[in-house]
């Protein structure tokens, strides 16, 4: 275990997610972060792997996958909002207030994230259910890894956090 003064250099975030406004938390948290001079991980799991998979639908091996992979898309301008999805309106909506208000788009905080030095994880048990293979991936991902590897970085954070 690293000494306290170590931890409280490092975060990192469960993105479990793959709702836009959650994932729009998870990176403005990790960019400020960031900016603060931590060394921020996000690790993507379950439905939050749709906010790092490109814009096309997966086609794992059986039909179960396959189906899973054409009703869930994936891809950062895809993700619905957690209330008021209204049918696919609400993002729409959402994306053109924060536009009004100057706030910065998801794909761009992606790639501030990666800029500033933060380090992207796919989680590879999700990836094998889902069908999502690493072509799936937008090219920011560097990493690939299971829970164990996740908590070995999350016991040496002072910030943990689950969005």
């Amino acid at each position: 275990m690293a000494d306290s003064a170590d931890s409280r250099d490092r975060m990192t975030l469960i993105l479990f997610s793959g709702e836009m406004d959650k994932a729009m938390a998870a990176f403005t948290l990790a960019n400020t972060a960031a900016s603060m001079g931590k060394r921020v991980t996000i690790f993507f799991t379950f439905w939050g792997i749709n906010a790092i998979r490109k814009d096309m639908p997966t086609a794992g091996r059986g039909w179960m996958r396959w189906m899973l992979g054409r009703m869930n898309r994936g891809g950062s301008r895809n993700l619905p909002l957690s209330r008021f999805n209204m049918l696919g309106l609400g993002p729409w909506m959402m994306s053109k207030l924060m536009r009004e208000s100057r706030v910065t788009p998801l794909e761009e905080s992606i790639q501030t994230a990666k800029e500033m030095g933060v380090h992207l994880v796919a989680c590879t048990m999700s990836m094998g259910v889902m069908g999502i293979a690493k072509e799936h991936l937008i090219p920011e991902v560097e990493d690939f890894a299971g829970a164990a590897a996740y908590l070995g970085d999350a016991s040496q954070s002072g910030i943990n956090l689950f969005i």
